[in-house]
Order: structure tokens, then C-alpha cells, then sequence
């Protein structure tokens, strides 16, 4: 079961309001908002895929270019500590803070996988 949906390299999130009973959700990792509604989970996912189909044809309409979602980039605050600690081995390693990072994430993202 996924609380998220994807098109086109965009996800969707799902929610339910259960005092109006419809489902909801936004396109997620942009920085534009765009919503959708349908009252059950096929009218959802048309929904979705429709407000995906009409924020890139009013992007190509404005003439600008789309969010894209997860470029691969984010900035991350871990503390003084840590951020020390991750540098020192950086150097160790002679590489820099953007592999340890990234190998750390791989390895740990890798566990949660084989946990699931």
C-alpha cells in the first residue's frame, strides 16, 4: 500500500476527508501548487494524471519550465558534531562531503530495503 502516486516523474500524495468523503491530494516535491480531488481511488488517479497533463501544458503555455521533482539535490542540517565527523573522513577517504553523504544514504537506505 503507497500513500503516493506517479506520472510522468511526478508523485501525488493521497488523502481522504472523511467529512466531506472525497479523496485529495497535491502533485508533491514542487514548489508550485497543484491539487486534485475524485471520490473514489479510479476518480483520484484520473485526477492526478489530468492536473499533471494541465500543470505541464500551463507551464508550455507561460512559456517556463516545469518543476521538476527529486533533482538530486537538497541541503541537509546535521549539526556541528557530525558535520565534523563526516569531513574528517572525507579527507581520510580523499574524496568529499557529497560521497560520504551519498554512500551513507545508499547503505542506509539499502537496510531499511531488505527490513521491508
Amino acid at each position: 500500500m503507497t500513500d503516493l502516486l506517479e506520472y510522468k516523474g511526478y508523485f501525488g500524495s493521497v488523502r481522504f476527508s472523511d467529512e466531506d468523503e472525497t479523496f485529495h491530494g497535491r502533485i508533491e516535491f514542487i514548489r508550485d501548487l497543484v491539487t486534485y480531488e475524485g471520490r473514489d481511488a479510479k476518480g483520484l488517479k484520473r485526477a492526478f494524471r489530468e492536473a499533471v497533463d494541465d500543470y505541464l501544458a500551463m507551464c508550455e503555455e507561460e512559456g517556463r519550465k516545469p518543476d521538476t521533482p527529486l533533482k538530486g539535490s537538497f541541503n541537509v542540517r546535521i549539526g556541528p558534531e557530525l558535520h565534523r565527523k563526516a569531513m574528517i573522513l572525507a579527507r581520510r577517504r580523499d574524496t568529499n562531503l557529497n560521497n560520504v553523504v551519498t554512500e551513507a544514504l545508499k547503505a542506509y537506505l539499502e537496510r531499511e530495503d531488505k527490513r521491508a
